[in-house]
């Protein structure tokens, strides 16, 4: 299978949070996107890992995803160790996608800064011709980063205002991180995820005022954006 778009995140529903409006519009725009999990999540504070699979499995058909699949890296183990970078390599290979969303490279939890370097050095790897691994050299055109957790200026939004609630929907098909049962013992140690959602839906609109529309998801790139047509350009300036 070959992907146009191809959204990387250490662990299931990081995607639906950080980037699933955007793989919505993608789908909905007639491309084939797919998501890749690094881990199952199986150190989460709740849910199984068999539970969030099935989960996860909900939120692709909501996102409208080709694809998706677990690398099967140990959760809270995420390193950019040569073992996993080349089964990274291989994916890439198999998928070829032409652009790829890594999180961005600084975070809170370990899991997810180095789930952007083994990210961005599976996708070089995948390029060397002289790498010993199955499938044709093959690297993306183009790398984005998700930094809706990131306190960074963004390069670009997208609007999804049309999507949000598609996305929530996603974002909610793990309910077992989102809508736990009201017999659920709760956790003495603070868990981010209790405020996620929330914070998620608030960043959405912030970022959609900054574009002028009511939601957006925001993405960085290392490289400038190219730009042809001047007048055509969006977002007023004053």
């Amino acid at each position: 299978m070959k992907l146009d778009l191809l959204a990387i995140a250490a662990h299931p529903d990081d995607v639906e949070l950080t980037c699933g409006g955007t793989l919505i519009k993608t789908a909905r725009r007639g491309y084939k996107t797919g998501i890749l999990d690094l881990t199952a999540g199986e150190m989460g504070s709740r849910g199984t890992p068999e539970t969030r699979a099935r989960e996860a499995a909900k939120a692709a058909k909501l996102l409208g995803v080709s694809w998706r699949g677990s690398l099967g890296v140990p959760d809270s183990d995420v390193q950019p160790t040569r073992q996993h970078k080349l089964k990274l390599a291989g994916v890439i290979r198999e998928l070829r996608p032409k652009t790829v969303i890594l999180p961005y490279w600084e975070a809170r939890h370990p899991d997810h800064y180095h789930a952007s370097t083994l990210g961005y050095e599976g996708c070089f790897l995948a390029g060397l011709k002289q790498l010993a691994l199955d499938g044709e050299p093959y690297r993306p055109f183009k790398i984005l980063y998700a930094t809706s957790f990131a306190t960074v200026r963004p390069t670009f939004v997208v609007d999804i205002t049309r999507e949000f609630v598609q996305r929530r929907k996603a974002i909610l098909a793990f309910g077992s991180q989102f809508r736990p049962t009201k017999g659920a013992r709760k956790s003495k140690v603070y868990l981010a995820i209790e405020r996620l959602e929330d914070e998620m839906n608030q960043l959405a609109r912030h970022y959609g005022q900054m574009i002028g529309v009511k939601y957006g998801e925001p993405f960085l790139t290392k490289e400038l954006m190219q730009v042809e047509d001047v007048v055509a350009m969006n977002v007023r300036s004053i």
